[in-house]
């Protein structure tokens, strides 16, 4: 099995003597407090971000040694990413929860672990509110960030959409909350919670959207649009 790129950081922040978390090879607060830890030792900005300076740093393993080989800096930005190990978890039918989306609302706390009783409850936000609030751990979350529509105020507006950036739509009763994952002529790609009761990347009319965000602590968008084929994406039928 190849090495992701999270593995690969983990990795070297454990030689370097930086990381003290679990080695899952998941991006987390863990993984965040090394990156800062091991930028101020080498005298970084200190930005809690894998960029590509700090991958050249990390690459370094002694004054006379041949640096280490380095996998590419993902385009996708860290909660992209974190959004993607959970590709094809879904919510569970009737009786019962998933225990996965149920810990992204403990993990959040206060007043959204008590509310968040049950996987029914549509939960797209919580999805991204967890994704956000894992990989950075700096973000302030909308208030409530169940409400899709909220998220229309969160982190800043981007004019183009980027990999990763937090689309904002709405729908018949109310809203509805992604990551930019590429788009067609007509449609977003949108990689989201509960999209047909799942985690999954769906295609949702352009005509819906009515906000474009970034996280304020997410460092600058990499490139712009992404331009995708529509064939064997599916058109949203259910998303609450």
């Amino acid at each position: 099995m190849s090495t992701t790129f999270d593995q690969w950081v983990i990795s070297r922040l454990l030689a370097h003597g930086a990381y003290a978390g679990a080695v899952d090879g998941a991006p987390g607060r863990k993984m965040i407090e090394a990156l800062e830890r091991f930028q101020r030792a080498e005298g970084l900005p200190v930005t809690g971000m894998a960029n590509a300076a700090t991958v050249e740093a990390l690459r370094r393993t002694g004054p006379k040694s041949v640096p280490v080989a380095a996998p590419a800096v993902p385009a996708e930005p860290v909660w992209m990413r974190e959004a993607r190990r959970h590709m094809g978890l879904r919510e569970i039918a009737g009786k019962g929860s998933n225990a996965t989306i149920m810990s992204w609302a403990k993990r959040l706390g206060g007043w959204v672990a008590g509310f968040f009783t049950d996987d029914d409850i549509p939960w797209c936000g919580l999805a991204v509110a967890a994704w956000v609030a894992i990989t950075l751990p700096k973000e302030a979350l909308p208030s409530n960030p169940l409400g899709a529509l909220n998220w229309r105020k969160f982190g800043v507006g981007l004019s183009t959409p980027a990999l990763g950036a937090i689309l904002v739509f709405t729908r018949s009763g109310g809203g509805h909350v992604g990551l930019y994952a590429g788009e067609d002529n007509t449609h977003f790609h949108v990689l989201g919670g509960n999209q047909s009761n799942s985690v999954s990347i769906t295609r949702i009319e352009k005509g819906r959207l009515v906000a474009v965000r970034w996280p304020s602590t997410g460092g600058n968008p990499a490139g712009g649009r992404v331009h995708l084929s529509s064939k064997g994406v599916p058109v949203t039928r259910n998303e609450a």
